[in-house]
């Protein structure tokens, strides 16, 4: 249980709660798999906070700490590209949001 409030406070101090909230209104809605069964998809806050990590650190995907949010860098990468190409970017940048840097001195 501790190691799961751990988690969660590293996603909400990466990904706070007006990002989040920009976000889920720009992000193309998960496909669906016809065929059932497989792995249950990572959560959406906690690859974008493992996304965040990464461009806030400089680190590879590789780097990437999968123990302190879930998905593995290869998943982060995965949705990465898949938000870049629906330019989920652009649409946040358009909302108005400049950057963590930005966020902390609010």
């Amino acid at each position: 249980m501790s190691r799961l409030l751990t988690v969660e406070g590293v996603v909400e101090r990466l990904v706070p709660d007006m990002l989040w909230q920009l976000f889920q209104r720009v992000v193309p809605k998960a496909p669906t798999r016809p065929q059932g069964g497989g792995r249950r998809r990572h959560g959406d806050r906690e690859v974008l906070a493992a996304i965040v990590l990464v461009a806030t650190l400089g680190c590879t995907w590789q780097q990437l700490p999968s123990a302190w949010f879930g998905p593995s860098g290869a998943t982060a990468h995965r949705r990465f590209t898949e938000w870049s190409k629906a330019k989920v970017w652009a649409k946040l940048h358009r909302l108005g949001w400049t950057g963590p840097a930005a966020q902390s001195t609010r």
